[in-house]
């Protein structure tokens, strides 16, 4: 159904509702309206890694760990997936009269925020720090989610519109002041694409305000959102974001006075309960029954496009597709594609039949909580790390394990001295031939504000090293004179030089989903090579960035800092050694191609990423360091070369001046092929500089 056709009937159906009965509709929980044949309908559903908070169903990796993939047909199949097992769970609640909250389908996802510094708690929600790749992955997740149908298969929700990124504490008063060349390069480019190349159901405004006007209520965000871009679907609330009007922003003195400002200025849908006073705003004149009528007029558009109202295709997938063999296979590849080998001196792949005693040591290590990030739903099994590599090494190999240390409390049993497991682990490891150290976070300690233990920073870190606790523990593995592997389980960056220097490979494994520790026994012991890639940068020290809370990019990310990194954005190593050896620039029209040849010069078969960054040398306003503009995952046979032909982001050979103006402005670049980007860190850590090409336009 296209949606002129929704439209017009949702405009027919709202005709024959009373007032009251259209303001009732404007709620996330909107009720039944039985004399019209409306069903309640509960809008708030969540699916940021799988089907979120409704009972059973396949948890993929945390939005950060599909950012590291850089996979784009892998994330539109993870949607695709989602829909299905959303449509599934929808059509078997639906014949139980079961319409409570997260059971519906409309889906409060993806989060195409930047994840611009690495102290906020919620950035492994999102894709990184990059506008073009969480652009590329979120175009992905939004056509697969809603599907090419007679009707949508699920709606997507593009969040948190516009300019959001911590600190959690203060996000409801705060306001965060983004420049207009900031906002136009790096704050709204993925949300825009999400509204142009994917025709995204939903917008969700966030909680705090942005220059000034509070999200959910800013005729300035509006006019880019309904003017500049054309969105037709419906806007959302964050979830009681709106009485922070009144409460916090002070931009409002009443409740009426805070449903009016959002209303007005484009907000259909009050996740929250403060359009319990639009009818008090209408009876003070300060809202009109027109607005009020056109929101109804969207939500219902959103729910005819579903096909609510009707019999639709999807209406007989079957609950079995929830969990099905085929969406656990799909998760575990996912999570394969997503580790990202930062350290490798020789010693991985791990050979089984050279190893008597595996240990396995640490507090992440045999921890369901590590596996499932946040917004998750509810798997009928989990797979460790520690039961992964049981599992894969049977009864072939001895496994000895040790928890080693809590993930940040002092001891793990209540009446036990301090480090009441240490000596433990210390025994483990002189036991044993290798070492697999299982550290990190968890959703308690980095995660949205209300639903951490992390209580004293509202789930932001204020710190890039691990707990004490953790720091304590791996000293005493790399003292242990044992090989150690370092297995880190976090979704954001965290400081490694100690493992860098100490330990003989790091692998990060961010939260991998609940079949995680399948994909790490298979990329430990070798059967599947590794290759994800950074989608943040890891930074040396938080010395270097701004305050948090400011929300300039100058100094912030790979493409505006100024100094060396850790480990740099964009890279990553596998078991082999893929090179780009040959490239060169196609046009065709107005598009730009780089053709480049690639080669797998090592002994493993292996899937890297092909990466595309682009430098504008000849205008002022150009972006410091070389951008991401393209790329390609690619599976290579050991020795095999192929030829493959990858399409710039347009945008790319744009400039943004100081007002935000986006044109072209310079003619020379400079385009870099290769498996990381052109910076001098990635080419310490790789041994491999990206081809260069000087391209004039």
């Amino acid at each position: 159904m296209d949606r002129k056709k929704a439209r017009k009937k949702a405009t027919e159906l709202v005709s024959q509702m009373t007032l009251e009965e259209k303001a009732s509709q404007l709620r996330y929980d909107a009720p039944a309206i039985k004399r019209l044949g409306i069903p309640a309908y509960n809008w708030w559903n969540e699916a940021l890694h799988g089907v979120a908070r409704a009972g059973q169903a396949t948890i993929f990796p945390q939005a950060i760990g599909l950012g590291a993939t850089f996979d784009t047909e892998l994330l539109g199949q993870i949607a695709d997936t989602i829909a299905t097992e959303g449509r599934a769970k929808y059509n078997a609640y639906s014949q139980e009269e079961d319409r409570d909250i997260y059971k519906g389908l409309t889906f409060w996802s993806p989060n195409v925020n930047i994840f611009r510094d690495p102290r906020w708690g919620r950035g492994h929600e999102t894709y990184g720090e990059d506008p073009y790749l969480t652009k590329e992955l979120g175009v992905s997740f939004v056509k697969g989610l809603q599907g090419d149908g007679k009707v949508m298969k699920a709606a997507a929700c593009a969040k948190h519109f516009a300019v959001h990124s911590g600190p959690e504490a203060i996000r409801h008063e705060f306001d965060a002041i983004a420049t207009p060349k900031d906002m136009e390069e790096t704050y709204l480019p993925a949300f825009e694409a999400l509204t142009r190349e994917a025709d995204v159901e939903g917008f969700m405004g966030a909680y705090n305000r942005t220059n000034g006007e509070p999200c959910c209520g800013s005729p300035s965000l509006q006019k880019i959102l309904r003017g500049d871009w054309g969105f037709q679907g419906y806007f959302v609330s964050d979830c009681w974001a709106i009485k922070d009007f009144h409460e916090h922003h002070m931009v409002t003195s009443t409740p009426a006075e805070s449903a009016a400002l959002a209303l007005n200025n484009g907000c259909d849908l009050n996740c929250g309960n403060t359009y319990l006073h639009i009818l008090k705003a209408y009876e003070k004149g300060l809202i009109s029954e027109d607005t009020i009528t056109e929101s109804a007029i969207r939500l219902f558009t959103t729910r005819y496009l579903l096909g609510l109202f009707e019999e639709t295709e999807y209406d007989k997938i079957p609950y079995s597709e929830v969990e099905s063999p085929a969406h656990l296979a799909l998760s575990q590849k996912a999570a394969e594609e997503s580790f990202v080998l930062l350290k490798n001196n020789g010693i991985l792949p791990l050979n089984k039949e050279k190893i008597k005693t595996v240990g396995i040591v640490g507090p992440n290590a045999d921890s369901r909580k590590a596996l499932v990030g946040n917004y998750h739903g509810t798997a009928s099994r989990y797979c460790t790390i520690q039961e992964g590599i049981q599992d894969y090494l049977g009864d072939d190999v001895r496994v000895l394990a040790s928890v080693g240390c809590d993930l940040f409390r002092d001891r793990t049993e209540h009446l036990a001295f301090t480090q009441d497991r240490l000596a433990e682990a210390k025994i483990v490891a002189e036991n044993s031939d290798i070492v697999i150290l299982c550290v990190g976070l968890d959703e308690t300690l980095e995660g949205e504000e209300g639903d951490t233990g992390n209580s004293y920073a509202s789930g932001d870190k204020e710190t890039l090293q691990l707990p004490q606790v953790q720091l304590d523990l791996m000293e005493a593995m790399a003292e242990s004179g044992k090989p150690v592997v370092l297995c880190l389980m976090a979704g954001s960056d965290i400081d490694l030089s100690y493992a860098a220097e100490h330990f003989d490979a790091v692998l990060q494994l961010w939260y991998p989903g609940s079949e995680g520790g399948k994909a790490a026994a298979q990329v430990l012991f070798g059967e599947v090579s590794p290759s994800g890639k950074l989608p943040v940068t890891f930074y040396e020290s938080l010395e270097e960035l701004p305050d948090f809370t400011d929300y300039s990019m100058k100094g912030r990310t790979y493409r505006y800092m100024e100094r060396k990194a850790q480990f740099p954005f964009g890279y990553g190593l596998t078991y082999s050694n893929v090179a780009v050896d040959k490239a060169g620039v196609k046009t065709c029209g107005q598009k730009v191609n780089v053709e480049v040849e690639v080669r797998n010069n090592g002994a493993y078969d292996t899937e890297d990423v092909v990466q595309i960054y682009v430098k504008n040398i000849d205008s002022k306003n150009a972006i410091p360091n070389p951008m991401l503009a393209g790329f390609q995952r690619i599976f290579l046979k050991a020795g095999e070369c192929r030829k493959i032909e990858i399409p710039i982001w347009e945008k790319a050979f744009t400039v943004v001046d100081e007002m935000g103006k986006r044109m072209e402005e310079g003619k020379k670049f400079e385009i870099y092929a290769g498996c990381s980007q052109p910076d001098e860190k990635s080419k310490e850590l790789t041994g491999i500089m990206p081809v260069k090409i000087i391209w004039e336009k």
